[in-house]
């Protein structure tokens, strides 16, 4: 639930598999949580960045936060605008063979 003060934004949340967990992440916070399957892994990643936005604003470092993480404040002020992901590509990089 919002209050009168505050936004909806939609932001993007990649999950990918790390051996037997879901890994949810999400560039707009820098924030990543795990669950044993996607719902238990989007279920998580919605609490815990409840609790991380909560805790910005308690501390009154929410908008360096959102500032680090390339969010833009909307002309009037009193919004912000997560970052804007275009796309994901996958690129071929070399790694070196492990001795």
């Amino acid at each position: 639930m919002t209050n009168k003060q505050s936004i909806l934004a939609k932001i993007p949340v990649i999950f990918f598999e790390e051996g037997d967990k879901l890994i949810a992440y999400s560039p707009a916070l820098d924030l990543s949580t795990c669950g044993d399957n996607l719902e238990q892994a989007k279920k998580r990643f919605a609490e815990a960045a409840t609790i991380f936005i909560n805790e910005a604003s308690q501390m009154g470092t929410l908008e360096e936060v959102l500032a680090e993480c390339g969010w833009q404040k909307t002309p009037s002020g009193q919004a912000w605008t997560p970052p804007l992901y275009v796309g994901q590509l996958q690129e071929e990089i070399e790694i070196p063979a492990v001795r």
